[in-house]
């Protein structure tokens, strides 16, 4: 008779494997509506969560992977659990919004103009200095990246093409300026600027119409003009700005 342990060990291992998956899955889908529950308000800060036969009610999961979501939930900083208290939602000032999950979650619920505003602050504090540095300090390969996000820019047919030439473009600014603190910064904001750069896209009069100004920064990066790339970039920003308060 032919030996089908391998075969059987090997089905076994699949099945174990999408189990797993499937409570991964499940705990992120929980960690995901309880956050942005309290992100929103249901839950204030300082209040004790219900208890955990309630969650698992409301969520129709097991102890485990409710258990596992409140672990995710308070390693970002926005619960914590006390020994005959139960589960507290944190000040808002613990909340870790520097996480990219949080950040994305945050932008889901908080009010979408004051949202804006505040990564608009974000970002005219950090680029125009990032794109002067990136002036002084890029490389040809860091460069080579920047030509290509413009160039797909310049080429852009249509709105999704544009959003994603102009996230690519700011992108590698931040990674031309050859600061490997400022670079990581792009992975926290990637998900929300790409957003913001679709809305402020559909609002102007045609989706390509800071191609000009984007041109001037990267003009001023490519001839190493460092005052000429940070003034470029805060004038982009100021369209921005424009479009985001028009």
């Amino acid at each position: 008779m032919p030996d089908n342990r391998g075969r059987f060990d090997n089905e076994e291992r699949r099945k174990t494997a999408g189990r797993a998956l499937i409570q991964h899955d499940l705990h992120g889908r929980v960690a995901h509506l309880l956050a942005t529950a309290i992100l929103r308000g249901d839950y204030a800060p300082e209040t004790i969560l219900p208890r955990e036969a309630e969650l698992m009610e409301t969520f129709g999961v097991s102890r485990t992977v409710l258990r596992e979501a409140l672990r995710t939930l308070t390693s970002k900083g926005l619960i914590e659990s006390r020994p005959r208290v139960g589960t507290r939602v944190r000040p808002r000032e613990a909340w870790n919004l520097l996480d990219v999950d949080v950040l994305d979650w945050y932008s889901r619920v908080a009010e979408p103009m004051a949202f804006a505003l505040k990564l608009q602050e974000m970002r005219e504090m950090i680029e125009p200095y990032a794109a002067g540095l990136a002036a002084a300090s890029h490389t040809a390969q860091t460069f080579a990246e920047l030509d290509a996000a413009h160039a797909a820019m310049v080429t852009a047919r249509n709105v999704e093409e544009w959003v994603r030439a102009d996230l690519r473009f700011h992108l590698s600014v931040l990674t031309a300026c050859s600061n490997e603190l400022l670079i990581p910064l792009g992975t926290l904001i990637e998900r929300t600027l790409e957003a913001q750069l679709r809305v402020n896209a559909k609002r102007a009069e045609v989706y390509n119409a800071s191609l000009g100004e984007h041109t001037a920064v990267f003009e001023a990066i490519r001839v190493r003009d460092a005052t000429g790339a940070q003034q470029a970039m805060a004038g982009l920003l100021g369209v921005t700005r424009r479009r985001i308060e028009g």
